[in-house]
């Protein structure tokens, strides 16, 4: 399947469903991606997918399919990071940053690529309306990520563009409870380095390990025990004055808020909270945004099964109706998603 420049196929789950990524593929070479073994790049081709251009149409509405999504804070490095080595020849994700800057259009960006922390680059982010998130766990992890910038070298980029964006945030993902210790002992550095909190997610692995059960196509960590490392590293943490949260399916309601990017509270940004995750985790409905209850809009459920023949049953009805429409069809399947059944 060819990658794209922007999808909204966690919108059922998800708060910052809308993904926009800048290039295909990656050369970070992390051991445990998912989207290396997804799309079989075993070669970590990279390639640009979306320039500055693509941007605009999909801002000013030029794409129907996501007319319904484009004002809601776009989550930028969804399947790609924006900012590795290739950026600096192609350059594509510094253009975005010009029309980011100039739309002052909401985004998160993740990320482990260092020339988002060059000067030129902090320029541009401090003139967006952003919030960025470094993937780091621990010094451990730089044998698995042979690509990547060192967990020292991430540390440093942090510092850096602390002071430029609006929020910081420390992704631990993906969590190994092997090195709970290291990364606990690493929380004072990160909030000394200007990180509002952290957001932990388990590993998933691809082949059955020691302690772990399989659950769908993937094999994870028991809920009970993953539930007790998450609730230290939550008290760790706080300690220390981050705040903490959960990206972890299963246990997101351990988070400071369900919104597990942690920008739900920030001025200027748009998320959704009609999804399943708050109509499961929450005792009062979640409003609705006016643009969700629109016939079309529910396109968006299309991806989340990747199923042919959705299409024509969704596109006729709104976000909200086929929000409902799933939980009351599949409620059994999302309280699994949602640790709710043993």
């Amino acid at each position: 399947m060819a990658s794209t420049p922007f999808e909204v196929g966690q919108a059922l789950i998800c708060d910052l469903p809308f993904r926009f990524d800048t290039y295909s593929g990656c050369s970070h070479k992390c051991a445990y991606c998912f989207v290396t073994k997804k799309n079989s790049q075993k070669n970590n081709l990279v390639e640009a997918i979306s320039s500055a251009q693509t941007l605009k149409k999909l801002l000013s509405g030029q794409y129907s399919n996501f007319n319904f999504y484009k004002n809601f804070t776009i989550h930028w490095g969804g399947l790609s990071d924006p900012f590795q080595p290739i950026e600096k020849q192609l350059r594509r994700s510094y253009e975005c940053l010009k029309v980011f800057a100039d739309t002052q259009h909401s985004f998160v960006v993740s990320t482990k690529g260092k020339l988002i922390a060059e000067p030129e680059y902090l320029e541009l982010l401090k003139q967006c309306n952003c919030a960025v998130q470094i993937s780091m766990l621990c010094s451990e992890y730089d044998r698995i990520e042979t690509g990547a910038p060192t967990y020292e070298e991430r540390l440093e980029m942090l510092r850096k563009v602390s002071p430029c964006v609006k929020r910081t945030l420390v992704r631990l993902q993906p969590y190994v409870m092997n090195f709970k210790r290291q990364i606990i002992a690493n929380f004072p550095r990160i909030k000394d380095a200007g990180a509002y909190g952290v957001i932990v997610e388990a590993i998933k692995y691809f082949k059955k390990r020691v302690g772990t059960v399989k659950v769908g196509g993937d094999y994870i960590y028991p809920l009970d025990t993953l539930r007790n490392d998450i609730k230290e590293l939550k008290e760790e943490a706080h300690k220390v004055g981050l705040k903490f949260f959960v990206g972890e399916n299963r246990l997101r309601t351990l988070g400071d808020d369900l919104c597990c990017c942690g920008v739900a509270d920030l001025e200027g940004f748009k998320v959704n909270k009609y999804n399943i995750n708050h109509l499961l985790n929450r005792d009062v409905c979640p409003e609705c945004d006016d643009v969700l209850k629109l016939q079309g809009s529910g396109v968006a459920v299309i991806a989340y099964h990747q199923e042919a023949g959705l299409s024509r049953k969704y596109r006729g009805i709104s976000f909200r109706e086929a929000v409902d429409m799933e939980l009351k069809n599949n409620h059994q399947h999302f309280l699994t998603v949602f640790g709710k059944k043993a």
